[in-house]
């Protein structure tokens, strides 16, 4: 088993990622979208779980699965046709001598990978390799990471906007109030089923409220030449 450059450890936070292997898509439709998403919450539990058995068998929504303890906590979260980023920390000891983070990362990608291979008659690896991460150190790479992770969609309605600028910015916060693959709608405050996947609380309060979020994400588009 190979060693991370940067290791995972208690009470630190982190920038995960990971994409289609040679960069293939992974998600197909809305429902692809949708079994991920709910991975996200099912899979972050003590527990080992099985979503057949213990969701599609049981006829209960993902939601209301009883996960008891968590093993890892999300701050915010996107996913994109190819790829996917997650803002996470873990405040605990590894499970089983482990690292809860990969732990949570094992158990929610080969699920998913199971998932796909079975639907769509495939075989070999959906994704790249092991997932990526980013040690977050300081309160300006933090903030950042937030606008970024939620700004993620934009490439899709305009491939160039980071080089060229915004065309229509109403647009742009049509799309993203519309995108609900990511846990934008939640900073917006929007009550639905995903909230039960973040758990805010724990990560540094870098906006005050909704206005503040907004506040930060306009001013990101407005200066649409950063990375």
């Amino acid at each position: 088993m190979g060693f991370r450059k940067v290791p995972l450890e208690k009470g630190e936070f982190y920038h995960i990622y990971n994409r289609g292997n040679s960069k293939q898509q992974i998600f197909f439709d809305d429902e692809d979208y949708q079994h991920f998403i709910k991975l996200l919450f099912v899979c972050n539990s003590v527990k080992q779980v099985s979503f057949r058995d213990d969701i599609v068998e049981k006829k209960i929504d993902a939601f209301d699965f009883d996960r008891e303890e968590t093993i890892v906590l999300i701050g915010a979260w996107v996913l994109m046709p190819n790829h996917f980023h997650i803002y996470i920390t873990f405040p605990e000891e590894g499970l089983r001598g482990e690292n809860n983070i990969s732990i949570f990362m094992r158990k929610l990608c080969t699920a998913y990978s199971k998932y796909i291979n079975t639907k769509y008659k495939r075989t070999g690896g959906l994704f790249e390799g092991k997932f990526k991460s980013v040690h977050i150190t300081n309160d300006v790479q933090a903030k950042y990471l937030f606008s970024y992770i939620h700004l993620n969609p934009i490439k899709l309605l305009q491939k160039d906007w980071k080089e060229k600028g915004i065309k229509n910015k109403k647009s742009v916060f049509e799309y993203l109030n519309k995108y609900s693959y990511s846990s934008y709608l939640d900073y917006k405050g929007i009550i639905r089923p995903e909230n039960k996947i973040s758990n805010r609380k724990v990560f540094p309060e870098y906006f005050q409220d909704i206005k503040d979020f907004d506040s930060e994400i306009e001013e990101w588009l407005t200066f649409s030449d950063q990375d």
